[in-house]
């Protein structure tokens, strides 16, 4: 009867997933064509699916391709628009969530390629399985994940990583199975490529946890990038003879690890040096390899009945007399690939944990679980057999349950299907599912990630709706690609929070009421929960900005107005203060997408202009009488002139923060001073002041964006240090006989009781904060010379 109603519970489930689906799908997006429904993918596509649609529309839709048709050029801008949307993490999750018109201020898709650029630059490496092409978000996880990997930094323009391409796929098939053969576009990629100091293409990588990564050199030629791999191949074959082999083979049954040995006779052919190291690397940790010289071990050979060259499996506890009685697996193939293959299938399965002892179990080790349903579940790939191995220094044991001889078990755990959770250590209560790939690095780095984090799987019994402690809850779809890149930024969050506030994660196929109740409608949907307070976070997909706005939740950077504040903050401020408001809708796309760049460029901007918001829904009335007719509206109050209602609206097309920063800090009164030859001779070389000095011209883009930044910089120095400016269109000769050579160039002209040099000392920094702090170490510099000076004439007198 329990098996019958927790099979009823499953196709139910079943179905309300479905229509989950289904009404997602709808709500969502409501456009007339729907980006993914454009390249022809599902909303759960990977990166490579998403990039090997567009690459085959790309090439049947481009302009070069239909010279014909007037609607080519329109019709390829649409795919080409839904690919770079989907493609970031960032924009698809605005994406999914408002459709459109959280993309209005995103350009993305106005340009485009050539049909050549297409058919042979565009994911060299898509169509190959063997390569694994890794994206931003999966990164870090895979290469530390304990395997070796060999990864090719390259960009789709460069002619040289099309001439390594076919060498790297040979090479790639030949490793199979030894290191992780993995691709990066830094293309696609350029922020990941940047970070690991990637400046030429291609750039190869060895990777290995606990190593610092070390870069290829060499010659391009599959034999030379082999050798290099194989140094850091740390497994190694032993010679076997009378001496040695009984001890070893006695000894693996304590061990737990059986032998692969190759016999090496005058008649037939042995295993090559190559492919027993190769084997070695295959079987690391599981098996251990060696081999034996028939010519100098008759003996021995004659005993074990090896009359020609063989390789042999001996399993933990073989009997060495007999043969048969004791397992041992004789092997024709000399393929490396096809003996892994037959040992794998040799070596033991997962424990299998009983209804019984689970709960103890769980409560005294940490725990990574495969649920099955039955016997003939096939969750399970001969590779997962590596994570014995690879977890076990992070003390996790690996095992089964089998969630039919105990529905009620895996029913409370909200398991209805083939799945791992990791535990970690305290019991059933303190778990989390893995929503990740199936492949065996991504369940690695998963396992690594969950047991040394603080985040766990909710549901109906654990979600924390009174509870008195904050709780930040992701609600998410396991098949929403954004939601499984934020999963891992999540668990690094909460170890920075312990002590501070939960984290837990709710699947809405599996909780579609307790997510409907919340009024979820896009995912994922991270919100944190403080008593009565509830806060939605709107960042990007990363640890830093998640912690950045629990930091804001506690100090809040954008002050919420009502209409009496912000006559009371706004229109009464002070003659010298500074307003910038966000005149929003809750319900806006756009403003949505708007809030955290806007509590970002508050933060920013701290202590130089005040940072409010207005709930146009809220105060409907009040936003009309001050004319606001559409949302965002963005109005800066500069300081108070003679017309006290005075304010400028930002017009720009971007809004990010730094774009928002720089037109704000335009309106900042200016503290330097502007300087003709005259005043620069007088006050900077021959005054008795410290000066830094911003040589810009007008028409320099860079100068224009750097001016806002001198003008925070004349702020934090003001009393040690005047800033001044130089017009070097204006004053050419004084800016040659600085030797100034480009724009904008800033130097320091220190008073060290002599008249300065002209050439002062050159600033190589364009941020405010790291030009203060290089002129107060200098400052710091010549005050400690002072005083020894002073000390050295003291003992003299």
């Amino acid at each position: 009867m329990e098996f019958l109603a927790s099979k009823g519970d499953y196709i139910r489930y079943f179905k309300r997933s479905l229509l989950l689906v289904l009404v997602c799908v709808i709500v969502l997006v409501c456009t007339d064509q729907d980006y993914y429904s454009l390249l022809g993918v599902s909303k759960e596509a990977s990166s490579r699916e998403i990039r090997q649609a567009f690459k085959k529309l790309a090439l049947k839709l481009h302009p070069d391709k239909n010279q014909n048709d007037p609607n080519a050029h329109e019709n390829f801008l649409k795919i080409n628009r839904a690919y770079e949307v989907l493609k970031d993490e960032d924009l698809r999750k605005k994406y999914d969530k408002y459709g459109e018109k959280g993309l209005e201020d995103q350009q993305q898709g106005g340009r485009y390629e050539s049909w050549h650029y297409y058919r042979y630059d565009f994911g060299i490496y898509d169509d190959d399985p063997e390569i694994i092409t890794l994206d931003r978000g999966e990164f870090d996880a895979a290469v530390n994940s304990g395997e070796l990997w060999f990864v090719n930094f390259y960009s789709p323009r460069c002619s040289h990583c099309h001439d390594l391409a076919p060498t790297w796929r040979e090479f790639a098939k030949e490793m199979d199975g030894v290191i992780r053969i993995g691709a990066v576009n830094c293309g696609d990629n350029r922020m990941l490529c940047r970070i690991k100091g990637i400046n030429s293409y291609p750039s190869l990588y060895v990777f290995k946890t606990g190593m610092q990564p070390v870069k290829y050199y060499g010659d391009r030629s599959k034999e030379s990038l082999k050798n290099f791999a194989m140094q850091y191949v740390t497994s190694t074959v032993t010679e076997l003879w009378a001496g040695n082999f009984v001890n070893a083979i006695e000894t693996s049954f304590a061990s737990g690890v059986g032998w692969l040995i190759t016999f090496c006779a005058e008649r037939g052919d042995c295993l090559s040096y190559q492919t027993r190291l190769k084997l070695a690397g295959m079987l690391e940790g599981l098996v251990n390899v060696g081999w034996m010289d028939c010519g100098t071990q008759g003996e021995l050979c004659d005993n074990l009945d090896v009359s020609s060259s063989t390789t042999a499996y001996f399993p933990p506890g073989a009997t060495i007399n007999n043969k048969a009685k004791g397992g041992v697996l004789f092997l024709n193939s000399l393929d490396a690939r096809e003996i892994y293959q037959e040992v794998m299938q040799h070596l033991p399965d997962f424990e299998i944990i009983s209804a019984a002892s689970l709960e103890d179990r769980l409560a005294h080790h940490r725990w990574l679980i495969f649920f099955q349903f039955g016997e003939g579940d096939k969750s399970n790939v001969q590779e997962f057999k590596k994570l014995k191995f690879l977890l076990k220094e992070e003390h996790i044991q690996v095992g089964k349950f089998d969630c039919l001889s105990s529905p009620t078990i895996c029913n409370k755990l909200y398991v209805y299907q083939p799945c791992l959770a990791v535990f970690k250590g305290k019991g059933t209560g303190d778990y989390e599912i893995h929503h990740g790939k199936k492949i065996l690095y991504d369940i690695v780095a998963f396992a690594k990630e969950s047991v040394n984090s603080h985040v766990i799987t909710l549901g109906p019994q654990n979600f924390p709706e009174k509870d008195k402690e904050p709780w930040l809850v992701d609600f998410f779809a396991p098949w929403c690609p954004p939601c499984r890149a934020l999963l891992p930024e999540l668990r690094k969050a909460s170890k920075h929070l312990y002590g501070q506030l939960k984290f837990g994660t709710l699947d809405c196929t599996v909780h579609e009421g307790l997510c409907n109740m919340h009024n979820i409608r896009a995912y994922p949907t991270t919100v944190v929960f403080n008593q009565s307070d509830v806060h939605e976070y709107e960042g990007h997909h990363s640890a830093e900005q998640i912690l950045e706005f629990i930091e804001d939740l506690r100090n809040p950077s954008v002050v919420s107005l009502t209409p009496e504040t912000f006559v009371e903050l706004v229109q009464r401020r002070k003659r010298e203060e500074i307003w910038m408001v966000d005149f929003y809708a809750p319900w806006c796309g756009p403003c949505q997408a708007l809030m955290p760049e806007w509590k970002k460029m508050a933060r920013m901007l701290n202590g130089l202009i005040s940072v409010g918001s207005v709930d146009c829904q809220k105060y409907y009335s009040f936003c009309h009488q001050e004319s606001v007719r559409g949302y965002p509206e963005i109005r800066l109050f500069p300081q108070k002139s003679n017309t006290a209602h005075q304010y400028y609206s930002y017009n720009g097309w971007h809004r990010d923060s730094y774009s928002l920063r720089g037109w704000a800090l335009g309106y900042l009164p200016q503290v330097s001073v502007d300087l003709t030859p005259q005043s620069f001779t007088e006050k900077v070389l021959n005054g008795k002041d410290h000066w830094v000095i911003d040589f810009y011209a007008p028409w320099c883009g860079p100068c224009q964006n750097f001016a806002p930044e001198f003008e925070i910089l004349a702020r934090a120095v003001k009393g040690k240090v005047k800033a001044g400016k130089v017009d070097c269109q204006a004053y050419g000769q004084t800016c040659q006989t600085a030797d100034i050579r480009a724009y904008p160039t800033v130097k320091f002209y220190p008073y060290q009781g002599t008249k300065k040099s002209v050439l002062g000392e050159y600033i190589d920094s364009r941020d405010a904060k790291g030009i203060a702090d290089i002129l107060n170490e200098k400052l710091e510099a010549m005050q400690n010379k002072g005083k020894r000076k002073k000390s050295r004439n003291k003992v003299r007198t």
